[in-house]
């Protein structure tokens, strides 16, 4: 790896770069090759590696509630099940809304100086989450507030991807892009395994809860740490409200956000709930006594799901957005369709197989779906070559994915909202599935009739 630059103001004359106080470089161009190979790459790779970290903490904190919650009961805190999906799904809200601010925040602050704040700002809801569970006569309105603030972490992706999309040429944003993401996803699966270990670790008749929250501390004040000393603020990296404005009256953004929402949205909203859905269908299996420590096998999903998500942009390349897409939802349907059937069996195995392949679809439908974005908005400015534009297609295309990335994460929220709705006025969560199939369907045939189909407002073009 190359040294770090220098954080004095003295010119970087082989690179073209000024550095100035506070790690402010000026004069960034990743796609000057001379500067990407001398300079430009090294520190790149050394402000991904940290964005990463950062991010994939922001996504531990987001998905901590989905596993503390159900162990509550077993440290003696009496919940309802409305009370315990509304502490799951009250998170994914939270960072759903905070995503669209964060995206600006690169620009207006720096993306060290934000990655600093935002990394700091995780210590609220670990801390407080450490606080709050050793007393089960806690209010419930004081749990909902401490996990509504784990939303702080799931804004974090937005600034980070915003962040990363500035260091990188674009021939290598795919890659750079898809390796934050992915790190970020992993989060929540590394939440749900470690979580039930270290509260269960060297416990006696009890728990040590509070770990939950505490265990996480010394990490976010490394990556607090880690991004003072080595990343960098550029000063070309500029928030483009104008090129926001015109994504948002394009059509193609809204319908984009809807199959996000039932791609990603499903990702995330069923990695938040499968601890508390084994629970309530195999109690006996929603942890594992391994030498000692509790595991619990819920952190598979979320893993599953993130380690596909690669596999969807790659595959997209190859065969097609819209028809990875659609394939995808078909996939969703036939796994989602496999829980409801095999529900009867009342087999734990047979159930988390169904769950891994519906987790391994929505990975692969999140990759194609956003592969898709820069896709639409690139046919359109070819459809529309010619004609006066105030905003181009390719700032369009940027800013609706930071938007289309922020609407989809609510799918994290809807998702359990509707099983507790059903469970409430059903018993149990069937209906529920059934209402996730039909909504796949009218989505996979939206994509399909839409971006299936050559259009002149698509430059003819099948995405």
């Amino acid at each position: 790896m190359a040294t770090p630059v220098s954080t004095t103001s003295t010119p970087l004359e082989t690179a073209g770069l000024t550095v100035r106080p506070g790690r402010w470089i000026d004069g960034w161009n990743a796609e000057d090759p001379a500067q990407w190979e001398s300079e430009g790459r090294a520190i790149a790779k050394r402000n991904l590696s940290w964005s990463v970290f950062a991010e994939f903490l922001g996504f531990v904190i987001w998905q901590l509630w989905s596993i503390v919650v159900v162990l509550l009961p077993d440290a003696g805190f009496t919940l309802t099940s409305t009370q315990q999906f509304w502490l799951i799904s009250v998170a994914s809200l939270v960072g759903a809304t905070l995503r669209f601010p964060y995206t600006f925040m690169v620009a207006r602050f720096g993306g060290r100086n934000w990655t600093i704040i935002s990394a700091a700002l995780l210590l609220i809801p670990a801390i407080l989450l450490g606080i709050v569970v050793q007393n089960p006569e806690t209010p419930y309105p004081v749990l909902l507030v401490v996990a509504a603030l784990g939303g702080l972490g799931g804004g974090n992706f937005a600034s980070s991807m915003a962040n990363i999309t500035f260091f990188f040429p674009q021939r290598e944003k795919g890659w750079a892009l898809g390796l934050n993401a992915a790190g970020g996803n992993i989060g929540a699966a590394i939440a749900q395994l470690i979580v039930p270990i270290a509260v269960t670790i060297g416990a006696v008749g009890t728990l040590n809860l509070h770990l939950a929250g505490f265990l996480w501390v010394p990490f976010i004040l490394v990556s607090v740490w880690g991004a003072w000393k080595f990343m960098d603020n550029l000063s070309t990296a500029k928030s483009d409200f104008a090129g926001a404005a015109a994504a948002l009256k394009e059509p193609h953004l809204w319908i984009m956000a809807l199959l996000y929402i039932g791609t990603f949205g499903s990702f995330i909203g069923f990695a938040s709930v499968f601890p508390k859905l084994i629970k309530d269908q195999f109690p006996e299996f929603s942890t594992f006594e391994v030498l000692g420590a509790g595991l619990s096998l819920a952190f598979l999903g979320a893993l599953i799901g993130s380690l596909t998500r690669p596999y969807g942009g790659k595959l997209a390349d190859r065969f097609g957005g819209a028809r990875m897409t659609v394939i995808s939802f078909g996939a969703m349907i036939v796994a989602t369709l496999a829980v409801v059937l095999t529900l009867p069996l009342a087999s734990f195995w047979i159930f988390l197989a169904c769950f891994l392949v519906l987790f391994s679809a929505t990975g692969v439908a999140n990759g194609a779906t956003y592969r898709m974005i820069p896709a639409i908005f690139a046919a359109r400015g070819a459809a529309t070559a010619g004609e006066e534009h105030a905003v181009g297609a390719q700032r369009k295309g940027a800013a609706a994915l930071g938007i289309i990335s922020a609407l989809g994460a609510y799918g994290g929220f809807l998702v359990p909202q509707v099983l507790n709705l059903s469970q409430q006025t059903t018993g149990g969560y069937t209906s529920a599935f059934y209402g996730f199939i039909g909504a796949y369907a009218v989505l996979g045939a939206l994509t399909a009739v839409i971006y299936l189909i050559p259009r002149r407002s698509l430059a003819g073009r099948i995405v």
